[in-house]
């Protein structure tokens, strides 16, 4: 399942999918597969991933 609601936060940030993956220290296919749902992060990688994006795990990864 493609995970949207992290793309839209990270473009409402104005930040490059390689910007992103900069700043919590993975690879930018890593975040390309995360949005693509081709990949389920570690819940590590998601607190990351919240803290770059001012968002909280239910706002990002919770139905």
């Amino acid at each position: 399942m493609k995970n949207l609601k992290l793309k839209s936060a990270r473009a409402a940030k104005d930040l490059s999918q390689q910007e992103l993956a900069d700043l919590v220290g993975v690879s930018r296919q890593t975040i390309s597969s995360i949005e693509k749902g081709d990949y389920n992060p570690t819940i590590r990688l998601c607190v990351a991933i919240c803290k770059a994006l001012d968002r909280t795990l239910d706002e990002l990864f919770w139905e």
